[in-house]
């Protein structure tokens, strides 16, 4: 935890200074610095989408601890460099090789999952997203600070520090109890990400779907909440300030959200978990496309904030339990790609909405597709409960019948069966 906490946070810290490093790199022209912090934003995010299945083929052949290291420290090396660059192009290439072998929530995932007992899976991926939340709200801060007391170039090189320690701290401190795989591929061979899983379970197909949804649905909005919250303040002077008060205290609760509601998410069911968080998490991002003032925004970003953190340590639970062990990194890799690949594809999408309708219009296309994947959710869910009742009765165990709910889960009374079945996860 605490070394996913310093990696997040250094590899946040250099985000917002990088326009301000370009213009110290001789790129001042509007148009060429606006393309070249376009593409170092997004040809990582391809990189990594595109290495993260590799990535985790070779952490089901060779063990997760190595590629968590791989990444803390490989990635602490190529900021160093990026550091040292004196054209933009360079930082260019390096920050697409710096998504080619970083990857760390991934990695951490798989790590965690492993060595967590299964009816605490869901609390301790909800422990992992909070650090997450709090890196990514806390890099920023210290990026800024150094950037304005140091100059741009150091703020490189501390994040290079925190990944460095964070990587010792994992290499000295976690234990990863990995058995090779009877028949483990050859390196080679392993770079051939695994998906067999994929075929023989609908649900995670069902459960990408889900990660896709969310992903899109966070970054549909993001870009155009400053240019809103212009719009409905009454002082113009304080836009700024209300916006980060808005953007910082939406990640803390959803960061307090992921820890409250992994903790109980085993309990009352991860399925139903998420289905809440998904429909709650559109119930208040509607209103926020007629929200009055930045104070009426605030409360209803809180409020969805909090259910959307809710979200992922659900899925992430869901994705382990129903993945075979030796697959899981394959799995979660692939999990990362459609993540990132997602998470390009929401501003553009919001983009085009704000352009042709407005801003406003962004929330509620947040808001509708929450709610039809938290229906679609409930329906899957339904239907795999029904399936499943009926081959419990037949005395089968068919694992496509399965639904996503967790292990001694009771059927729901109003499940489509002959009689309230009371039935277990096949062992995968």
């Amino acid at each position: 935890m605490v070394g996913e906490l310093l990696s997040i946070a250094g590899f946040s810290t250099s985000g917002p200074i990088l326009p301000f490093f370009l213009a110290d790199l001789g790129v001042v022209d509007p148009f060429a610095l606006n393309l070249y912090v376009g593409l170092i934003q997004s040809l990582p995010a391809i990189s990594l989408a595109v290495m993260a299945p590799i990535w985790g083929s070779l952490a089901d052949n060779y063990g997760r601890k190595p590629m968590l290291l791989r990444a803390m420290f490989g990635g602490a090396a190529i900021v160093v460099l990026q550091g040292l660059v004196t054209s933009p192009w360079q930082l260019l290439v390096l920050r697409t090789i710096q998504g080619c072998l970083t990857g760390t929530v991934a990695a951490a995932t798989v790590l965690l999952a492993a060595a967590t007992p299964k009816n605490e899976i869901g609390y301790s991926l909800g422990l992992l997203q909070m650090v997450i939340y709090l890196g990514a709200s806390l890099g920023p801060m210290l990026g800024g600070f150094i950037s304005d007391s140091f100059g741009h170039r150091v703020t490189f090189f501390v994040t290079a520090a925190l990944l460095f320690v964070s990587g010792l701290l994992v290499w000295r401190f976690t234990d990863d109890e990995f058995a090779p795989p009877e028949g483990r591929k050859s390196v080679i061979k392993s770079l051939v990400p695994d998906f067999s899983a994929l075929t023989s379970s609908k649900i995670l197909w069902a459960l990408l779907g889900v990660v896709a949804a969310d992903q899109i649905a966070g970054s549909i909005a993001s870009p155009f909440l400053p240019l809103f919250i212009q719009g409905i303040s009454h002082d113009p002077s304080r836009v700024a300030s209300n916006t980060g008060l808005i953007l910082g205290l939406g990640a803390i609760a959803s960061a307090a959200a992921a820890v409250i509601v992994g903790k109980f998410s085993y309990r009352l069911g991860y399925q139903r978990v998420l289905m809440t968080c998904m429909i709650g998490a559109a119930i208040f991002t509607i209103p926020q496309a007629f929200a009055p003032t930045p104070g009426i925004l605030l409360a209803l970003r809180l409020a969805s904030c909090f259910f959307i953190g809710g979200n992922m340590p659900a899925v992430n639970a869901l994705i382990t339990m129903r993945t075979q062990s030796g697959k899981q990194g394959s799995v979660y890799g692939l999990r990362t790609t459609v993540a990132s690949a997602s998470g390009a594809l929401g501003p553009a999408i919001g983009a085009a909405i704000a352009v042709s309708v407005g801003y406003g219009a962004v929330f509620l296309a947040t808001g509708a597709i929450l709610a039809i994947s938290g229906i679609a959710t409930a329906v899957f869910a339904r239907r795999g409960a029904a399936v499943l009742g009926s081959a419990a009765m037949r005395g089968t165990s068919d694992p496509n019948a399965s639904t996503i709910l967790p292990a001694d889960e009771e059927i729901p009374d109003d499940a489509e069966t002959p009689a309230k079945a009371r039935v277990h996860w096949p062992d995968p």
